[in-house]
């Protein structure tokens, strides 16, 4: 199974992962600033900005690029519920 390595810069943390996993279910794990209000209806909040890697996560949904536009993301911002590891190494933090 491929796998793909994840720095947490807010943290200073890197963990390799399995290809699939997203990027919420690691940041929970390891403790990263990356927040998510998705549980209380509040879309958007687990926004992250993705350093370096763009191209080793998975691509934008129709629902993620939506929810972007309307948060005024930027071109490398991303939402950590809905991006998953691909490969590579992938660097991310709070926006």
């Amino acid at each position: 199974m491929a796998k793909a390595t994840v720095t947490f810069e807010d943290i200073g943390i890197t963990v390799t992962v399995p290809a699939g996993t997203r990027l919420i279910e690691i940041s929970e794990k390891v403790g990263s600033a990356i927040t998510y209000g998705c549980r209380e209806g509040d879309c958007g909040t687990c926004m992250m900005q993705v350093t370096s890697g763009w191209d080793n996560l998975s691509e934008r949904s129709v629902l993620e690029d939506k929810i972007l536009r309307e948060h005024f993301a930027g071109k490398h911002d991303r939402l950590a519920c809905q991006a998953q590891v691909l490969s590579g190494e992938i660097s991310v933090r709070p926006t």
